[in-house]
């Protein structure tokens, strides 16, 4: 089994996700990647760890009614200076949804931030002292990529390379097909693509992330049968068998074989 023990600094370390039924999410991805949960207890608000072998994976929370937000993942990204990348990227156009302009401590476990990137992609910080992130990568039910669906590929990449100091490289740069990766030490880890001629009308910038499956189109079936819904049905790339599904109570996510 693949462990981390860090993820590179600016790149994502923590995906967690805001549930309308948590007792159902649970159900869903305990059923179909076979995920164990911890709480945390009244202190942490109830938040839930996933754990996959053992090893946290994912969290969960209560998605409060006051956010007036749809059931949906959120991707945290490394920083070693929270305060720093906060003022850099709100500096860089990124708008941020904590006011003030503070990071906010979970008392040993880190410090954690929540911006909007220029394009209006969503997006968290995290600075760790307890908790390390992920530790379970690239295998079945753990994450395995991650990627940027934009509406302005070029102010998007220029503003991640800005505040992260991404090291990009160009895929393809065609009105058909644009797309970049960034690698941390040498392995391409995200990805953005050119959004702009793709997203319907009204959907924005989004960030989404790829959960690896053994058996992709096994997966999916699980997922229909345990009250999830196909996206964008499974189908073979030059990166592996991709599908776009959707849990239990309609957040979306990605399914990568590996």
């Amino acid at each position: 089994m693949p462990v981390r023990t860090a993820a590179p600094v600016g790149a994502p370390t923590w995906i967690d996700l805001a549930s309308s039924d948590l007792e159902r999410s649970k159900q869903f991805y305990g059923a179909v990647f076979g995920w164990t949960f911890e709480s945390a207890g009244p202190e942490y608000g109830g938040y839930v760890t996933a754990l996959k072998d053992g090893r946290p994976v994912a969290g969960l929370m209560h998605n409060d009614p006051q956010w007036n937000s749809p059931d949906g993942w959120t991707i945290y990204f490394h920083t070693a200076d929270i305060k720093a990348t906060l003022n850099s990227a709100v500096a860089a156009g990124a708008i941020t949804c904590m006011e003030p302009v503070e990071p906010m401590e979970i008392k040993d476990k880190g410090w954690m931030g929540m911006l909007s990137d220029p394009v209006g992609a969503m997006f968290g910080l995290w600075q760790p002292t307890g908790h390390r992130g992920f530790e379970v990568i690239n295998e079945d039910g753990a994450p395995v990529y991650h990627q940027l669906t934009t509406r302005d590929y070029r102010k998007a990449l220029d503003f991640y390379r800005d505040v992260f100091g991404w090291q990009t490289d160009t895929v393809s740069d065609t009105d058909e097909f644009r797309y970049a990766t960034a690698s941390f030490d040498g392995e391409a880890l995200l990805g953005v693509m050119d959004g702009s001629g793709h997203l319907d009308e009204g959907v924005p910038s989004t960030w989404s992330f790829f959960l690896g499956a053994d058996d992709v189109d096994k997966t999916v079936q699980l997922i229909v049968d345990n009250g999830g819904s196909v996206i964008r049905a499974a189908e073979d790339t030059p990166y592996g068998r991709l599908a776009a599904v959707a849990d239990a109570t309609g957040a979306g996510f990605n399914l990568s074989s590996v």
